[in-house]
């Protein structure tokens, strides 16, 4: 079968995605947090955890770190150009995270179809060790991320 050349490659289509959703996501850029990487139902993530993101104990408030693995699993969702929102998620943290941490957030696709699906967000600290799992549950909605693209 012959590929339809009308129909946009998956990968340019999650880069045009990611490149629009982190020019309109604010609390993500506001954060610091990078867009390292994205693919079809992935992304990869990076934040620099700073002083104002401390909690009483002198590590890392674990709002900070969901908020990293939310962004995550939001691009991820939202690669396929289809626009999603979170139904539901939750984060199990792992380890202590310093004040000098840069955290890195890998989203992957572990279910889909239709318009619901589920993805895991490994989160991991500049030495590869895993601080928290996350998990999230999409759900599409009306909508195109970038109009027209697909």
């Amino acid at each position: 079968m012959t590929p339809n050349p009308q129909q946009a490659d998956p990968q340019q289509v999650a880069e045009a995605v990611g490149r629009a959703m982190y020019a309109a996501d604010a609390a993500t850029r506001g954060l610091g947090i990078e867009l390292l990487d994205i693919g079809p139902g992935r992304a990869r993530l990076r934040m620099a955890v700073r002083p104002d993101m401390l909690n009483g104990h002198g590590i890392c408030h674990g709002g900070f770190m969901f908020t990293l693995a939310d962004s995550a699993f939001a691009f991820a969702c939202n690669s396929y150009n289809k626009a999603a929102v979170a139904q539901r998620a939750d984060i199990s943290f792992l380890a202590m995270v310093p004040h000098d941490a840069v955290l890195t957030a890998e989203a992957r696709e572990m279910a889909g179809g239709g318009r619901s699906g589920v993805y895991d967000i490994e989160l991991r600290d500049q030495h590869g060790k895993l601080v928290g799992l996350f998990r999230g549950h999409s759900r599409q909605i009306k909508g195109e991320v970038v109009p027209g693209l697909t």
